[in-house]
C-alpha cells in the first residue's frame, strides 16, 4: 500500500528532474547561440584591422607588425590551450559557464579564425614565421580540431577559413581544385 503512494511522488520527480535537465540544456546551448552572435562582432573588427594591415601598402611594416603579432597570437593560443586542458573541456560538449574557460575558449575560436585570415590573406609572410617554429605549427593543428568541434564555423562566412587555412599551410592535403580566393598569383 505503500508503494501505490510513493510511486506517483517518485514519477513527478524523475519528471521533474527530466525537465531541469532540458532547462540545463537550453541554457547552455543558449550559450553557445549568444558566443556565435559575439564572434560575429569579433570577427567584424578583425576584418578591420586585417583591412588596416593590407592598406599599409608597406612590406617591411607588414613583416613587422606580423611578427609581433603572430608571436602575441600565439601565446594567447598556448595558454589558452592549458586553460582549456586542465578544465578537461571537451570542443563538442557544453558551452563553459565559468568565466575564465569562457575567456580560453573564446581566446581559441577567435585567433585560430584570425590567424586563418592572416595566412590566407599575407601566405608568403606567415610561412616566413610559422615554417621555422613547430610548435606554432602543432598549436595551430590543435586550435584547427578544437574550432571544427565547436559548432561555431558550421554555417556562415566563415564556415571555410579553417579548411583553407589548413590546405595553405600544408597541414591537409591540397584538394585539386583549391584555390587560396585572396592570392593575386596562383603559381606561387
Amino acid at each position: 500500500m505503500d508503494f501505490l503512494i510513493i510511486c506517483p511522488f517518485l514519477l513527478a520527480l524523475l519528471l521533474s528532474q527530466g525537465s531541469f535537465t532540458d532547462l540545463e540544456k537550453q541554457r547552455v546551448d543558449s550559450g553557445l547561440e549568444i558566443y556565435k552572435k559575439l564572434f560575429e562582432v569579433k570577427r567584424k573588427d578583425q576584418m578591420n584591422a586585417l583591412k588596416n594591415l593590407i592598406e599599409l601598402n608597406d612590406i617591411n611594416q607588414q613583416y613587422k607588425i606580423i611578427d609581433i603579432m603572430l608571436k602575441g597570437l600565439f601565446k594567447v593560443l598556448e595558454d589558452s590551450r592549458a586553460v582549456l586542458i586542465a578544465a578537461d573541456v571537451p570542443p563538442d560538449g557544453p558551452f563553459p559557464q565559468d568565466e575564465k574557460i569562457k575567456d580560453a575558449y573564446s581566446h581559441v575560436v577567435e585567433n585560430t579564425a584570425f590567424f586563418g585570415d592572416v595566412v590566407l590573406r599575407f601566405p608568403k609572410i606567415v610561412h616566413h614565421y610559422f615554417d621555422r617554429n613547430s610548435n606554432w605549427n602543432s598549436l595551430i593543428r590543435w586550435g584547427i580540431s578544437f574550432c571544427n568541434l565547436t559548432g561555431v564555423f558550421e554555417q556562415g562566412p566563415h564556415s571555410q577559413v579553417l579548411q583553407l587555412m589548413a590546405q595553405e599551410l600544408g597541414i591537409s592535403e591540397k584538394l585539386p581544385d583549391y584555390r587560396n580566393p585572396f592570392k593575386t598569383d596562383q603559381s606561387e
